[in-house]
């Protein structure tokens, strides 16, 4: 599971397996996880336990680290990302 980011309570992640789909991430704190995709655009697929404004916080930081993000993930998967 490559960890793309820590940042404050939050660690952003995808599981090696995921590069069969199209990029995305997985942030955990706690007991709480989050899945959003990064392609178009930073947006929710899943919520477990985040309130609306912590998910609000999460995108933000998404927001803020997206190009490097999408790089991870991209050197990662070797560039074989394709849309589901």
């Amino acid at each position: 599971m490559p960890i793309a980011l820590r940042i404050g309570p939050y660690r952003i992640y995808f599981y090696s397996y995921d590069c069969s789909e199209r990029r995305h991430m997985h942030v955990d704190r706690e007991n709480w996880s989050a899945k959003f995709w990064l392609d178009p655009d930073v947006a929710l697929e899943e919520n477990h336990g985040y309130s609306r404004k912590e998910l609000r916080d999460i995108e933000r930081i998404l927001r803020e680290n997206l190009e490097a993000l999408r790089n991870e993930w991209d050197t990662f998967c070797s560039g074989n990302t394709r849309p589901v």
